[in-house]
């Protein structure tokens, strides 16, 4: 497993764009899968996009041309660009790790960080 630890939350118009990072700790990052999910009081968590270590990436149908997620191996360190916020886009969002090649499903993740916080004022 790796500690991870993510930052980046806050408040925003919406519109707006935040940039969420997540730093891995431990040398198996670089052969981890990465993903972000997000969850609200009322919904369960749900998957909003996630990169592997082989390169294939995927993004959730409601944040498709909105919201992108990259890696950086050197710094143990992945990233959720988000752009055109929306009051929807409120949630706890969570950085998470798999050993899992392509697009693991959420119960493949065996490391999650504490989350960050994003709220999108109308």
């Amino acid at each position: 497993q790796v500690q991870l630890v993510e930052s980046g939350g806050g408040l925003v118009q919406a519109g707006g764009s935040l940039k969420l990072s997540c730093v891995g700790s431990g040398r198996s990052f670089s052969r981890k899968t990465m993903g972000w999910f997000r969850q609200t009081p009322r919904n369960d968590r749900e998957f909003v996009a996630s990169i592997s270590w082989t390169g294939t990436i995927s993004h959730e149908d409601s944040v498709k041309g909105r919201f992108t997620i990259s890696r950086d191996n050197d710094v143990n360190t992945v990233y959720l660009q988000m752009n055109n916020l929306q009051p929807e886009d409120t949630a706890v969002y969570y950085c998470a790790a798999s050993s899992d090649a392509g697009i693991p499903t959420a119960r493949k993740y065996d490391s999650w960080g504490r989350g960050t916080q994003v709220t999108v004022s109308s």
